[in-house]
Order: structure tokens, then C-alpha cells, then sequence
């Protein structure tokens, strides 16, 4: 197997009979459980208008984690540029970066992460945002910029920083962008796996090096529920499936716990669709689990696992992420 780096991603997930304080608690002991196992960052998503994921303000989330952790990289996978000021963001990263050195990642996305009646309150009206998004990343580049010291409007305490950017996406337009600006790619496998292979290729084949790296770096966000036995692991699944379909035909609901047979069982518009949303899912003992990732990782060169976790019970959800660890080790 490549030698593969290992990390997380988590939305702050509400449970069903919990709060939204125990969603943010519940993402803390995952931080601090995966920083004991040697994971190499932790990243949230933005994302708004859902009731039950609670990290919509991502910076924030982001320094609560930062401050609750000793070692771990913790970012956003991402923060969907459109909805913000490059300057805006320039600062809360330069923020966090000052605060804790060293270990701040900022992911970038081009997708509002909401619906488009939310999208035009986030952005006022300004819909051309999402088409301005590879000007926008060389303006967050410049505000970081030393060179940028000359210029009428600069970002502090951001100026001078090395805050690593990161494209993230899940299209093959994402591929090219990171290829051409010579950045590190993440693809979001973990609901949109339709495009993975061929923006897989595009990266490498069109990797331009730039001043921050030198070679492709590809990051490949996948759904993971190990347990002890396959047996365990596929009933646990349930939980995300369920949350999927929910999805699917908007009836949003929080994370549950597992269920004997899916919600949407005998459905098959509903079973299709889930299938293919969660067809980058590897479920099962850790066995089971290596057998799936070896191929997958090297037929698509990855050079990073990002993990995420939809699991109810919180013990097992840890559980998860030490037989993940397990596996890729053995």
C-alpha cells in the first residue's frame, strides 16, 4: 500500500434526543481520540440551513477544536468561498493561524453548501460569486502574500502567514484548478463519488508545481464505518444510509441510531440513489476493510485518506477510527 496519511472530517452531526452542545462536544472527543492515534488533521465543512449539522460557523468550530487539542492540523473541508469575502477570510484564518501556529488548514470550496434560496441570503444577491472563484483564491493567495505589503488593502494578522490552501471539489472542474494552480486536491468522494476516477487523472496529468508543492497531493474524503465483525459494521451503517435517504427526499432528520433494515427498503428509486451516492463507503471488520482500500488507494493514487464517520453511538463512531488506523498500519 502507498504510504498512505490518514485524517478526518466531521460536520458536527446532531443526534437524535441530543443538542446542539453535544454535537460540538461529540466532535472534540474525535478530535482528541484521532490526534491520540496519530491522524494528521481534522477538518469541518460549512454548510447552512440544515438543522441538524452544526457547523455552519466553521472558523469557529475550527479554533474550539484548535484550542480543545494539542498537536493535531485542524480546517475546513472547506469554507465555501463564494459565500465570503476573500478578505473576510484572510483575517479569521491569519486569526487562527497566529493563535495556534502551525496547524491551520484552509480548504476552499466553489459550492454554496445550501440550498439557493439560503445561497442568495448568504451572498446578498450575488450569484456571479460561484464563477469568481479561481479569482477569488489568487486574491486570498495575495492577502497571505508578503507581496502584498505595497498594496491599498491588506489582511492582518494574515499577511506573511503559511496557511496551506486547499482545493476542494467534487467535479472534474475542481481537478483542473487545483492542477493549474499547483495546489493540493481534495475530492468528496464521500457523497459525490461519480467523477472521482477521471478527476483523479485530470489532477495528476495536468499538475502544474507551484511555490507551495512540488508534486500532486490528492486527498480522498470516504465514508468509513469499521467495527469488530463486517456483521456489526453493516448495522451501524444504517445510521448514514438512513441519513442519506433523508437527503434524498428532503425529509432531513438527525443522526439515528441503526435500524435492522433500511428506512427506504423496498424503495427503488430510493435505494439507487443512495447506493450511488455512498458507493465510496467502506464498511465492515478490519479485514474486510484493508481488502477494500488497498486498490482503491493505489489505482487512484492517493496520497491522503480523509475518514468521516456517521455513526450514532459515540464509542463506536472512536471504535471506527482505531480499526481504520488498524488496518491501514497492519
Amino acid at each position: 500500500m502507498r504510504n498512505i496519511a490518514l485524517s478526518a472530517l466531521d460536520l458536527a452531526p446532531i443526534k437524535k434526543g441530543c443538542t446542539t452542545s453535544e454535537a460540538y462536544n461529540r466532535t472534540i472527543k474525535i478530535a482528541q481520540h484521532i490526534e491520540q492515534l496519530g491522524y494528521k488533521r481534522i477538518w469541518v465543512a460549512e454548510h447552512h440551513n440544515m438543522e441538524y449539522i452544526a457547523s455552519s460557523a466553521t472558523s469557529l468550530v475550527i479554533q474550539h477544536i484548535a484550542a480543545n487539542t494539542k498537536s493535531i492540523r485542524v480546517g475546513s473541508g472547506g469554507i465555501m468561498l463564494p459565500n465570503h469575502s476573500p478578505l473576510v477570510i484572510a483575517e479569521q484564518f491569519g486569526t487562527l493561524e497566529t493563535l495556534y501556529p502551525n496547524r491551520i488548514d484552509l480548504g476552499l470550496g466553489r459550492a454554496p453548501g445550501t440550498d439557493q434560496e439560503t445561497a442568495m441570503a448568504l451572498r446578498r444577491n450575488n450569484f456571479n460569486t460561484a464563477y469568481q472563484f479561481p479569482q477569488d483564491v489568487a486574491a486570498l493567495q495575495q492577502y497571505f502574500s508578503d507581496d502584498n505589503a505595497d498594496s491599498k488593502v491588506r489582511a492582518f494578522p494574515a499577511e506573511g502567514l503559511n496557511v496551506p490552501l486547499y482545493i476542494l471539489g467534487s467535479s472534474t472542474d475542481s481537478a483542473y484548478l487545483a492542477a493549474s494552480l499547483g495546489l493540493p486536491y481534495a475530492f468528496a468522494a464521500h457523497f459525490a463519488p461519480a467523477q472521482l476516477a477521471k478527476a483523479s487523472e485530470i489532477y495528476h496529468q495536468n499538475f502544474k508545481p507551484s511555490a507551495s508543492l512540488s508534486a500532486p497531493y490528492f486527498i480522498v474524503c470516504v465514508n468509513v464505518i469499521a467495527a469488530k465483525t463486517t456483521e456489526e459494521a453493516e448495522l451501524q451503517s444504517t445510521s448514514v444510509k438512513n441519513l442519506f435517504a433523508g437527503i434524498l427526499t428532503n425529509t432531513r432528520a438527525p443522526l439515528s441510531p441503526p435500524t435492522f433494515e433500511v428506512i427506504y427498503k423496498g424503495i427503488p428509486s430510493i435505494e439507487q440513489a443512495a447506493d450511488n451516492m455512498l458507493s465510496c463507503s467502506f464498511i465492515g471488520d478490519k479485514e474486510t476493510i484493508r481488502r477494500a482500500l488497498e486498490p482503491f488507494i493505489e489505482k487512484l493514487q492517493i496520497d491522503e485518506l480523509m475518514a468521516i464517520s456517521y455513526i450514532y453511538d459515540d464509542q463506536k463512531c472512536l471504535d471506527s477510527f482505531s480499526i481504520l488506523k488498524e488496518a491501514l498500519e497492519d
